[in-house]
């Protein structure tokens, strides 16, 4: 009878604790990276007045562009770390109707690494 008793002592903690998160820092999570990579140096390289074929050739294709028009390039970079919390870096370009550069927004700023 006790031997019955221990065992479902036993199975009822382990049903207990098996929600638990004390172990979530042991379980491997891999790195996670969508989008556009950005790298600072590239970024410095656009600069208004530059053409829709020049930034193309300098970071590529666009994640997306604007629905209602070509006008609006986004370049979007999401990284999600194992167990740390995700970063996303987004850059927004602007052309007028010629395909001119007119706006760089870029948030949060990229800087060059210190290494």
């Amino acid at each position: 009878m006790r031997c019955k008793t221990l065992t479902a002592a036993a199975v009822v903690l382990l049903m207990m604790t098996a929600g638990c998160s004390t172990l979530e820092r042991v379980v491997y999570r891999p790195d996670i990276n969508q989008g556009n990579y950005l790298v600072a140096n590239d970024v410095s390289k656009i600069h208004t007045g530059m053409t829709q074929q020049q930034v193309a050739y300098t970071l590529g294709t666009p994640m997306m562009r604007d629905p209602f028009g070509s006008n609006t390039w986004y370049y979007v970079f999401r990284e999600q770390p194992g167990h740390e919390p995700v970063k996303q870096q987004t850059l927004t370009l602007t052309f007028d109707s010629n395909g001119t550069l007119t706006n760089i927004d870029n948030k949060p700023k990229l800087t060059t690494s210190k290494d």
